[in-house]
């Protein structure tokens, strides 16, 4: 089969190995693969605390039918279409664990579209709703909302009934989009002049949650414009692995911060996040409540393209790969 494997010269398409599903997995014959910002970690040989180097079988969503179910595997048949998060994803072929694997809800559904989905919709419940602990009437911030994650965060955060939901982004452009996918305030983090802004709307208190894609150089300022006994879900390092920290300020604010990765999940706990998303947003994905906007669908053998114009920061939405 084809496969975006990872050489000492950049990504190409070479041949590998069809994989052969174990007794809890599903073998998926790929139609499209999603774009995600730890892809180009791996792509480039460099991922932070996972697996990469040459030889390695890039990407981590996936949509397609079932070519193989596994012996231990009940609830799916050979021909079902359905949208997978799991690893060595952009291939003609990928196995993925029965836990991580959804049937496309919607017969219209293209395959496109399906392969945006596993990702933003897993790591923004996870982050919004679990860790976040969003309520109804509560305030929220989604920090790097531009990018699919982001915008399905604002959409799962006007859903679940927030007051105020802020985003940021640091292209003025794309910062004027964010309205239309909830956000009642749009803020550039690059400007130190956004946190009086979140203190404004708030009347003072700051947000109750922020969810952290940027990190880095906004630490201090997440700190400044989340409300005493708020929560700061630490979801991506965009602005740097490491920073400044005012821990008088994180201590008198009595926040609680929050470290969220899927790297260090055991299966069993990702299938229980994936059944907690399924469960609860589900109905809304039917209903075309939660979609994400797409930027740009590559064929795979243009997959360098696709991952030039995710670095270049120049989407504003999903990314997506056609396979076959």
């Amino acid at each position: 089969m084809k496969a975006v494997t990872v050489t000492d010269d950049g990504v190409k398409i070479l041949d590998a190995p069809t994989p052969k599903p174990n007794a809890t997995q599903v073998l998926v014959r790929v139609r499209a693969c999603g774009l995600n910002r730890a892809d180009l970690m791996v792509a480039s040989g460099m991922a932070h605390g996972a697996v990469g180097g040459a030889g390695t079988i890039v990407g981590m969503e996936v949509s397609g039918e079932i070519a193989e179910v596994g012996s231990e595997v009940s609830g799916f048949a050979v021909g079902d279409r359905v949208m997978c998060s799991t690893a060595s994803a952009w291939a003609e072929y990928a196995v993925a664990d029965y836990g991580r694997t959804v049937k496309i809800p919607d017969t219209n559904m293209s395959y496109e579209k399906a392969a945006t989905l596993p990702v933003a919709l897993q790591t923004m419940h996870d982050a919004v709703v679990t860790h976040g602990a969003l309520t109804p009437g509560k305030t929220i911030m989604i920090q790097g909302a531009s990018s699919g994650v982001g915008i399905m965060g604002m959409q799962i955060a006007k859903l679940k009934g927030a007051s105020l939901v802020v985003g940021s982004s640091t292209n003025a452009e794309r910062r004027g989009r964010l309205s239309d996918f909830g956000a009642d305030l749009a803020v550039d983090p690059s400007d130190p002049s956004w946190v009086y802004q979140v203190l404004e709307a708030t009347d003072g208190r700051g947000v109750d949650t922020i969810v952290d894609q940027v990190s880095g150089y906004v630490a201090n300022q997440n700190l400044a414009a989340t409300a005493i006994l708020g929560r700061i879900v630490n979801v991506g390092r965009l602005g740097g692995f490491s920073g400044d920290f005012n821990f008088d300020l994180h201590a008198a604010r009595r926040i609680s911060y929050i470290g969220v990765t899927f790297r260090t999940r055991s299966i069993e706990e990702i299938r229980e996040i994936v059944r907690l998303t399924w469960e609860d947003l589900g109905d809304a994905v039917v209903r075309g409540d939660l979609s994400l906007p797409m930027d740009r669908s590559y064929q795979i053998e243009e997959v360098t393209d696709a991952l030039a114009r995710m670095k270049a920061n120049e989407h504003f939405g999903k990314i997506t790969l056609s396979v076959g």
